[in-house]
């Protein structure tokens, strides 16, 4: 209470003298700069700086006195008793909403057992980001202890933590029974295609709350996916993204999958770059993505598909409603796939980005460059119409008002109109990542998360908007997702109007595929009309 900057500093200079340890000049930079020093003071960076035991310990006279919304303690050298004493203090003094102690390989088994005791008493802890920080067979009890008990962590970083066997089953496990979690993220730990994919099966069969799922780079397989699907057939409201980048998986996986889409309710954003998936992988999955009412966004970069897999993709695209963005980079898809995503896009008005390689691939016909310009500019323009009737339709929605008859549907919004050149990069460890064009695998491809799910908008109900919101996750790294969407578009929530053509430019005839409406509808109504 009432304390000032003079005195952080008077009282951290104190106890490193008495500790005998120096000052850290980073931190006394930041401490003199503070302005505010209630309720949080935003950030509190100590990256990079080398943390022994006695370090820790002065940093107490600063915890004590100061909370921080974000404290980063990424590669600090931090020790087991470094690290059990920061820990500590963090849990007694609420001094962080977000923690990061990612890169720290030396924390050891009593440096995780107060990690976990922290996790488990800080109500106000809700993002810890772990990365490269090992969490080994006898430390891993400790954590799955304090996720299945009580915790307030509602993201949770574990990339490349060595947690394939043993640890995963214990963190699956207790996750099971864990409400609060949204976003787990267990890149690069080489899960494999049988007992790691078993339990993620498994733990997506009970629980419902987690909607992003990041397992790129693994060992996840065919195999694998197998168990995934099993545990997505029975998620009716829950995971929203599912990052499955470099997994080695093939058009048998594609067949799984495929079949498992229709029953995926709550799924928008689905990641498969970089597999071998191939043409026949596409096929298998389109009927699948077609049948499937819930995804909003498509990776497919860097999967080996030709102008034949960009045919099936674009009968996707001319029948899908709400798709609004598509990664294709790095395939050969050339003059006739261009042509079939071209024609596509003319009958599809939901499609607000369609990532494709900017240089024109090599043809034996040299006239078939131009014509693949031709056909990019044509593409381009296509998500160019889109967006602006997406801006038109949510201005003039917004206007109208709400009635029976016509419910009220927020358009999406997407965060940049397409004729923007993609260029923003992810934010590290933080608040809102957005995909680049840059052509490797090693560059961020977006990040993305639901913060906030209902159910979707009833086809006739004139009630309070059910509404999705959707942005980026803690870090952002290829999980493929740049736009903020409010109440996706569903195809059963919106009631056509007196023109006879559907929406998005389906053909009247598909009218037959939609459930006939009970005999109640009054004359004059949407019901009775169609």
């Amino acid at each position: 209470q009432n304390v000032t900057v003079e005195e952080i500093v008077a009282a951290y200079r104190q106890a490193c003298h008495k500790l005998g340890c120096k000052p850290i000049p980073k931190l006394l930079r930041q401490i003199q700069e503070f302005k505010e020093l209630a309720p949080r003071i935003d950030c509190l960076d100590l990256k990079g700086e080398r943390l022994d035991a006695r370090a820790c310990e002065a940093l107490e006279e600063v915890f004590k006195r100061v909370q921080f919304r974000s404290v980063d303690l990424e590669q600090t050298s931090l020790d087991e008793d470094g690290a059990s004493a920061l820990f500590d203090m963090i849990e007694y003094y609420e001094s962080a909403a977000r923690l990061n102690i990612s890169c720290n390989k030396h924390i050891g088994t009593r440096g995780w057992q107060a990690a976990a005791h922290m996790m488990r008493k800080t109500n106000c802890l809700q993002y810890l980001d772990a990365r490269n920080t090992p969490l080994l067979d006898h430390s891993a009890p400790f954590v799955a202890r304090a996720l299945r008990i009580s915790s307030s962590l509602v993201v949770l970083h574990l990339e490349n933590t060595s947690l394939s066997g043993r640890p995963l089953m214990l963190l699956a496990t207790a996750l099971k029974m864990n409400m609060n979690l949204r976003e787990l993220y267990l890149a690069d730990n080489k899960l494999n295609g049988l007992q790691d994919s078993a339990q993620l099966g498994n733990l997506l069969k009970f629980n419902c709350s987690i909607q992003i799922l990041d397992l790129r780079n693994n060992h996840v397989l065919d195999s694998g996916l197998a168990y995934i699907c099993e545990g997505l057939k029975e998620q009716r409201r829950g995971l929203v993204t599912l990052v499955l980048w470099n997994n080695q998986l093939t058009h048998t996986g594609m067949a799984y999958l495929g079949a498992t889409l229709p029953h995926a309710q709550s799924l928008e954003t689905l990641n498969l770059g970089h597999n071998p998936i191939g043409n026949e992988g596409v096929r298998n999955l389109k009927n699948g993505l077609i049948g499937n009412r819930s995804v909003l966004r498509l990776g497919l970069a860097s999967t080996k598909l030709t102008c034949e897999g960009a045919v099936a993709v674009a009968e996707f695209i001319a029948e899908s409603p709400r798709l609004l963005r598509l990664d294709l980079r790095e395939n050969e898809i050339k003059t006739g796939g261009l042509m079939a995503l071209s024609l596509a896009l003319k009958v599809n008005h939901s499609l607000l980005r369609l990532d494709l390689d900017r240089e024109p691939k090599k043809e034996a016909v040299k006239s078939f460059i131009e014509t693949q310009k031709a056909l990019l500019a044509e593409i381009q323009n296509g998500c160019k119409r889109n967006f602006v009737l997406a801006r038109e339709k949510e201005e003039k929605e917004q206007k109208l008002p709400q009635s029976a008859s016509m419910p009220e549907i927020d358009a999406a919004a997407a965060a940049e109109p397409p004729d923007e050149a993609p260029a923003e990069t992810a934010a590290e460890n933080g608040a809102a990542a957005a995909a680049t064009d840059s052509d490797t695998d090693t560059d961020d491809e977006a990040g993305a998360g639901a913060r906030d799910s209902s159910e979707p908008a009833g086809g006739g109900g004139g009630g309070a908007q059910a509404r999705v919101s959707v942005c980026s996750p803690g870090r952002g790294r290829k999980v493929f997702v740049v736009t903020r969407v409010e109440a996706p578009p569903d195809a059963d929530a919106e009631s056509p109007r007196d023109v006879p053509a559907l929406p998005n430019g389906l053909k009247a005839e598909f009218a037959r595929a939609f459930p006939e409406t009970g005999g109640g509808g009054k004359a004059g109504s949407c019901a009775a009309r169609h």
